[in-house]
Parts: structure tokens; C-alpha cells; sequence
């Protein structure tokens, strides 16, 4: 779906999300971009499912070829469990704990890592403390912050889309008083880039001791910068270091709502109570299936690498700069026009792509989706925007 209902928008908070969304006008969960885009689409009338499975969806950094065979295998054997409550689970997290190396009391489902994101900032943020991180990354644990009435510091990215760790460490120490969370989205979303493992480094060892960290791996999986690091070792050493982790991206479940923290137990055990615990039986054996199944992960990994490079390549060719992403989207300059009406330009064509991120609000989000969507993106891209002379810029793209 749009991008409001996509992964982690629990604007309100946990308890407050089923009826957040379910009070929403349809116009605003299809919408792609703010107020513009809903009275657009209100303009439109409601989507119907004939005109959705018409789109391509390149907007919300999905897996457009959906979960794999071994997924929905273990999901349709489960179906006989949805009439009960006690269920076998396909003890979900004791394969989460045994894939990654840690204890179950390790670990916290959540429906979506969307769930998780606000858990922490619930359990952190509650009292006026603030949320540190980069801007723009990842809007959700900020918005969070302002529905529970705290607040965010934000340290703007570098000229070349990199996260400034130097900057955000030592904000962390000057206002160590008021911080309740430091936030580093790893590969950052909307940018693609990844912070490498010195500064990830750097971060842990360097902030206040007892200062929580929430590292987002949401897009991990697509990473191979051999620069970048996975850091559940942080929480192996016993470090306030809270990793979160979905099914929503590379597994093909982002309807099914499946995420998961892997954290010290004290902190799992601190955090649980935020929990909804509302996660379906189907998804939980989908999720220990997919665990599995590493052989369907690489291969959607290499079919997103070789699309990504590919549109990537064509755009730079048409004159327009894509910033090197290490993820399942990237981000295009749009030679100076705003993305907000362009998105409405390809809302006509029957292509669904990212909203405005604030204040790159001259880049547009593109999702990587299957080989026909893309060519479907390029065609219309060439339509919208004239051919130019190669541009640079400070990241190389």
C-alpha cells in the first residue's frame, strides 16, 4: 500500500494503531505525499483493487515478488490454527534466538518493525526525554516522539548523504541530561547509505555508556559494502543497544506484519509491556520459514542489485543523479523540481512512487520493483523529465 500504511507508520503510538488506521479516509492510506496527494486522490474517488493491481508499486521499498513457495508452504499449513488462541507457532522466537546467536529472552516480536520502533520510543522517550538521530532518515520514531510529547534532535546529513556520527556523538554528550534515545537507521532510509562499522563503532563506544541505542536494519539484507556490519554483537557484549529487525522487506510480508528487537533481556523485559503482541499464527510459521529459506533471500537480493544498477545507470545516463544506495530503493535528483507534482505525473501513469522527504524535497524515493515495473518507471521518466548533461555531485552519483 501507500506509504502511509506501509511499514512502521504507527503514528499515534502501539496502543493507539488499529484505530488510527481504521478511522482514516481510504483517500489517505492510497495517498503518496501529504495533503496534496489526499485531495487529489479524494478528487479521484476511492481506489478500487481493479485499479490497484494496475499500479506499479515502487513507493514503499516492498518485495514485489512476494514471499517464496517454502513462506507460503508453512503459511497455508498453519490455517488450521486460526480458530484458536493456545496455538503452535512454529516457536518463532526460538528460531529468531537460534539464527542469531542469542537467548529467546533476547527477543521481542513486534507487527512490523514499525511496532518495535514505537515500543522503544515509548519505553525511552516518556517524561520529555528526546530522540537523536540524523535528518532526513526514517520519519516514524520522530513522529512518534512528537505524539507522545517528546521531542527530536536532528543533525542534518553530510553534503554527500553520509550521516554525520561525528556531529551526533557529540550531541549525544552535550545534552547526554535530555536524550533518552540515540536512533541510527542503518541503511538509512530514504538515502540508501550505509554507516560503515568504524562509526557504528564509534557510536557505541563514545556516547554515554547507559544511552540506548535503536539500530535500524530494516534493508541489512541488501547490503554488501563489506564496510558494513551487522550489530547484534553489540547486544551479545551487553550493550543498551536495541536491533530491529522486519520480514517486511526481503521475506515478501509486509501485509502480514512481522518484525522483531533483539536486545539485552533487561531491556526486552523493560520494553514488553508497550507490547501489543498482535501478531497472526500465519505470519509466525511464514517468518520461521523464511528464516530458513537463505537460498530465496540471495536471489531477491541479486535480482534488487541488478535492477537497482540498471535503472540507476539509465537514469545517470538521461542527465539526473542517483545517490549509490545499499539498499531495495534509491534516491534520483530531480534537477531542481519539486517531487511533490511529480508524483502526481506518475500517479497518472499508473506508477506508484515515494513521498517528499523533507528537506530533500527535490529527490524522489524510488523502490525497486520487478523488471517490468522498472521499465515502466524509465519510460515515464523520460516523458516527465528531458534528456540533460551528465550532472556530478558530492557523493559521486
Amino acid at each position: 500500500m501507500a506509504t502511509h500504511v506501509s511499514r512502521r507508520n504507527f503514528m499515534g503510538g502501539v496502543a493507539a494503531t488499529v484505530g488510527y488506521l481504521s478511522t482514516r479516509p481510504s483517500a489517505e492510506l492510497w495517498a503518496q505525499g501529504g495533503p496534496a496527494a489526499v485531495a487529489a486522490q479524494r478528487a479521484r474517488g476511492p481506489m478500487t483493487p481493479e485499479m490497484y493491481d494496475r499500479m506499479a508499486k515502487i513507493a514503499s521499498n516492498e518485495n514485489n515478488w512476494g514471499p517464496p513457495e517454502s513462506v507460503m508452504k508453512a503459511m497455508n499449513a498453519a490455517w488450521k490454527y486460526v480458530g484458536r488462541y493456545g496455538y503452535p507457532d512454529g516457536n518463532i522466537v526460538e528460531a529468531i534466538a537460534e539464527h542469531h546467536g542469542v537467548k529467546p529472552e533476547n527477543v521481542l516480536l513486534g507487527a512490523g518493525s514499525g511496532e518495535i520502533l514505537d515500543v522503544v520510543g515509548t519505553t525511552y522517550l516518556l517524561g520529555g526525554k528526546k530522540v537523536l538521530g540524523c535528518d532526513p532518515s526514517y520519519g516514524s520514531v520522530y513522529q512518534h516522539a512528537t505524539a507522545i510529547k517528546a521531542e527530536a534532535i536532528k543533525v542534518a546529513l553530510k553534503p554527500d548523504y553520509t550521516q554525520n556520527i561525528s556531529q551526533m556523538i557529540e550531541m549525544a554528550n552535550r545534552h547526554a541530561a535530555e536524550i533518552g534515545l540515540f536512533y541510527l537507521c542503518n541503511p538509512n532510509n530514504p538515502t540508501g547509505v550505509a554507516v560503515p562499522k568504524q562509526e557504528v563503532e564509534a557510536v557505541v563506544r563514545n556516547i554515554p555508556k547507559d544511552m540506548p541505542i535503536l539500530i535500524d536494519e530494516a534493508y541489512h539484507h541488501f547490503v554488501d559494502d563489506p564496510n558494513y556490519e551487522e550489530s547484534i554483537k553489540y547486544v551479545l557484549e551487553g550493550r543498551p543497544v536495541v536491533v530491529a529487525r522486519t520480514f517486511s522487506k526481503i521475506a515478501g510480508l509486509a501485509a502480514m506484519r512481522l518484525g522483531y528487537a533483539i536486545a539485552p533481556a533487561p531491556i526486552v523485559a523493560k520494553m514488553r509491556p508497550f507490547s501489543m503482541g498482535s501478531i497472526n499464527v500465519l505470519v509466525k510459521h511464514g517468518g520461521v520459514a523464511s528464516l530458513k529459506d537463505t537460498q530465496a533471500q540471495a536471489e531477491v537480493k541479486a535480482k534488487v542489485k541488478a535492477l537497482r544498477t540498471k535503472c540507476s545507470d539509465d537514469l545517470r545516463a538521461h542527465g539526473y543523479n542517483v545517490i549509490p544506495s545499499q539498499t531495495n530503493f534509491f534516491m534520483v535528483h530531480l534537477g531542481g523540481r519539486q517531487v511533490q507534482p511529480v508524483i502526481e505525473e506518475f500517479r497518472t501513469r499508473e506508477i506508484l512512487v515515494g513521498r517528499p522527504f523533507p528537506p530533500m524535497t527535490d529527490h524522489l524515493r524510488v523502490s525497486i520493483g520487478t523488471a517490468d515495473e522498472m521499465d515502466r518507471f524509465m519510460k515515464a521518466f523520460k516523458e516527465i523529465f528531458p534528456k540533460r548533461e551528465r550532472q556530478t555531485n558530492a557523493a559521486g552519483a
